[in-house]
């Protein structure tokens, strides 16, 4: 053998065990060499001040629970460099969810770590919260620099971190207090909010280091933001719509204010609202979901983790969505213009311009993140020529716009998911109107977040939905 053959052969080998190094540190096993009281010290809160919280919580009493701990008078310990708290949805991940919660509780503390089968985000935020600016406004200046300087790690899927972002958010918007930055653990199926900030698509192999590894990232990283879109929608008051949890009803609503509605509405109308971090679709997507959801309703069994999960879409991708269209009677039918118009907005325009939905497109997703149905990238990364063209901008999660683009049939859907194409770039924009009036189609799919449902449609009277940024951006520790 030639030694410039050995020399190759030896940096071939040194290459192969720097790789495996690296695939080893990103699988967590790295977390293998982390102290556990090191890191105790990081994240414990004291005592009497976690047992305030946990109590406050349970007992729905903030006030009580903060003046127990102010007349216990325990002494201090040492503030902790980055307090966490870490809400667990132990339903998701299948069987990792129980034992994961167990682990936490074994790391941190039980009373830091809350199952959300118990204890609801806002809850969490109404009590455990309160309870903290209760201490801090009684004089506890420890309580106070926790209150300020607490994070909050989220262990399940995208709907949950959602879920828990929007409970957060109510406290800038309600009260004008500063919100703690959120870090994921991923449990769920897709994951694409966990994937969009460095903190993974799946629930790591090596799990019980990675987590100490997690905890450790949570406590330095740095912090960036996340735009999130507040959605309204107006129809026809309907008894037989049943709302997704990411949607509640609005008692009132001022049909007065910036919605330009051209069209006559109802006598009845019905208004609903809610907040999306990741997308908003209409079409053969969301129906395919709807699909899983339903199922998963009713067959619990057959959805016990995310490889299951991932089986499952696929087959309801090729027997009800993309391929086969029952809602419709003929297959010019299928495209969305046939009963969606699209209005967009600009950042520095007051004026809406309506948008040409080409007729093949059978989905359109209004997509805020980077990554969309388990890390997969539609909308690609277009080269600045092509930008320029567009009027396109490089797309961000906290630059104030949200990418609009169409899947087709069901193989250019499947090209665009295996990213051997982008999809149909449609537009970016500050502000989105729809309207949808019925006909051929009396309902139509649409899904927020994951969070799936049938939309009825009416022949004489329009739906109409508008998606506006929210003012606030959340917080999130980067876990890169």
């Amino acid at each position: 053998m030639s030694n410039f053959t050995a020399a190759a052969e030896g940096g071939g080998t040194v290459a192969a065990r720097s790789s495996l190094w690296e695939s080893i540190r990103r699988c967590g096993i790295l977390g293998m060499g982390i102290d556990e009281e090191e890191l105790r010290r990081k994240i414990l809160i004291p005592a009497y001040i976690r047992t305030a919280m946990s109590s406050a919580i349970r007992n729905r009493d903030a006030g009580a629970s903060a003046e127990a701990a102010v007349r216990a008078g325990e002494e201090a310990d040492e503030v902790p460099e980055a307090p966490i708290v870490v809400l667990v949805n132990s339903r998701s991940g299948g069987r990792h969810g129980p034992q994961l919660t167990a682990r936490l509780q074994q790391l941190i503390s039980v009373e830091q770590v809350f199952d959300l089968s118990d204890t609801q985000p806002p809850h969490f935020v109404q009590y455990g919260l309160t309870c903290l600016e209760n201490l801090g406004d009684n004089g506890d200046n420890l309580a106070r620099v926790i209150r300020e300087n607490l994070r909050v790690m989220v262990a399940g899927g995208d709907g949950t971190v959602g879920w828990i972002l929007g409970s957060l958010g109510e406290l800038f918007v309600q009260k004008r207090e500063p919100v703690p930055p959120t870090g994921i653990i991923p449990l769920g199926t897709g994951n694409d909010l966990s994937r969009s900030f460095g903190w993974g698509g799946l629930f790591p192999f090596a799990w019980k280091s990675a987590v100490k590894q997690s905890l450790l990232k949570a406590v330095s990283n740095p912090v960036q933001h996340l735009d999130s879109w507040h959605v309204t929608i107006i129809m026809q008051e309907t008894e037989r719509l049943e709302l997704p949890f990411s949607l509640k009803h609005m008692e009132e609503y001022d049909l007065t204010q910036d919605v330009d509605i051209q069209r006559e509405l109802p006598e009845n109308i019905s208004c609903s609202e809610g907040v999306f971090y990741n997308y908003f679709s209409i079409g053969m997507d969301a129906q395919v979901a709807y699909g899983f959801h339903h199922l998963r309703n009713k067959k619990p069994y057959l959805a016990q983790g995310p490889m299951s999960n991932k089986l499952i879409y696929a087959g309801l991708g090729c027997t009800q969505g993309w391929f086969f269209t029952p809602c419709v009677k003929s297959p010019e039918l299928r495209g969305l213009k046939n009963i969606l118009a699209l209005y967009i907005r600009n950042d520095n325009s007051k004026q809406w311009e309506k948008i040409q939905i080409p007729s093949s497109v059978r989905s359109i997703v209004i997509l805020n993140l980077d990554c969309y149905g388990g890390g997969r990238h539609p909308w690609g990364h277009p080269m600045p020529e092509y930008l320029e063209k567009k009027s396109f901008f490089e797309a961000q999660v906290d630059d104030g716009l949200l990418e609009i683009f169409g899947l087709k049939h069901g193989w250019h859907a499947s090209f665009v998911m295996v990213e051997l194409i982008s999809a149909k770039h449609i537009a970016q924009a500050a502000a989105i109107k729809l309207e949808l009036r019925g006909g051929d189609w009396n309902k139509a799919y649409m899904q927020m977040d994951g969070e799936p449902w049938k939309q009825p449609l009416k022949r004489d009277y329009s739906t109409f939905m508008k998606i506006e940024r929210v003012p606030f951006q959340s917080r999130m520790i980067s876990g890169k």
